[in-house]
C-alpha cells in the first residue's frame, strides 16, 4: 500500500491499494473512494472489541474497505484542524493514544482500550483515565490536535506536559502526574493543579491546540443571550 499526506491544517490522507489489500477505518472516517473499492462494516473484535473501542472515544463498528481489482484510490480527511502522523508498527510494537486518534491502519494492527494504571494520571491527566492502545504490525494513521512535536527520550528523561498536551507515547515511556508546586504557583499560574510527566526511555507526541481547549477558546466569542 502506498499514501500521501496532503493538506496543511486540515490534512487528508491518500492512499493507494492494489488488489485485494485492504484498510480499516472509523465509523465515517472515510472521504472518498474509487469505484472498485468495496466497503464492509463489522464490529471488529467482537462485542467486547466493539464497547472498548467505544470507551476509548472511537465507533463500536469498524469500517474495511478493499481493492477487489487493480489500483483503488481511498481518502480520509481529519475530522478537526491538526496533522495526520502515519506511524509504522513492527510485530508487538506498541502505542498510546488519546481517545479518538485512530483514523485508519492495516487490518494486521491491533486496536484496544488502554487503562491508565494509577487514577491520578486517569483523573488529571488531561485526557481521562481511559486511553488507546495500538499494536502491530502494520501501518496506522493517527490524527492529533494542531500541530504536532515528537521528542525522543532517553532512559530517565522527563517532560513536564500542561494538561491535554500529551497525544501519543511509546509503550516503553511512562506516564504519570505530578502536583505543581508553590501557592502561588497553583492559584495564580495558570497551568492547574496538575501536570502530566513522561519519562523515557521511548518516543512521545505532543499536540499543539487539545481540542477541548479550542473550543473553550472559541465559546468566549459566542452568546447565547437574547439581543433586541
Amino acid at each position: 500500500m502506498r499514501y500521501e499526506i496532503k493538506g496543511d491544517s486540515l490534512p487528508v490522507v491518500i492512499c493507494d491499494l492494489n488488489t485485494n489489500e485492504t484498510i480499516v477505518s472509523e465509523s465515517g472516517a472515510m472521504g472518498w473512494m474509487s469505484d472498485n473499492i468495496i466497503m464492509n462494516t463489522n464490529m471488529k473484535g467482537g462485542l467486547f472489541g466493539g464497547i472498548g473501542r467505544a470507551f476509548s472515544g472511537e465507533s463500536v463498528f469498524l469500517n474495511t474497505f478493499t481493492c477487489n481489482h487493480g489500483s483503488g484510490l481511498i481518502a480520509f480527511p481529519s475530522s478537526f484542524p491538526g496533522k495526520i502522523v502515519a506511524r509504522k508498527l513492527f510485530s508487538g510494537e506498541t502505542i498510546i493514544c488519546q481517545k479518538g486518534a485512530f483514523l485508519a491502519g492495516e487490518v494486521s494492527v491491533k486496536l484496544e482500550t488502554f487503562f491508565r494504571k494509577k487514577l491520578g494520571a486517569g483523573f488529571f491527566g488531561g485526557e481521562g483515565f481511559i486511553l488507546q492502545k495500538i499494536t502491530g504490525p502494520g501501518l496506522v494513521f493517527l490524527e492529533f490536535d494542531g500541530h504536532i512535536e515528537e521528542y525522543t527520550l532517553d532512559i530517565g528523561q522527563k517532560l513536564k506536559v500542561d494538561t491535554g498536551n500529551v497525544a501519543m507515547f511509546d509503550a516503553s515511556v511512562d506516564f504519570n502526574v505530578e502536583m505543581v508546586k508553590g501557592f502561588k504557583n497553583i492559584f495564580f499560574g495558570g497551568e492547574g493543579l496538575f501536570l502530566s510527566t513522561l519519562r523515557g526511555p521511548g518516543k512521545v507526541y505532543l499536540q499543539t491546540m487539545p481540542i477541548q481547549n479550542l473550543a473553550g477558546q472559541l465559546s468566549r466569542y459566542f452568546n447565547t443571550a437574547h439581543r433586541d
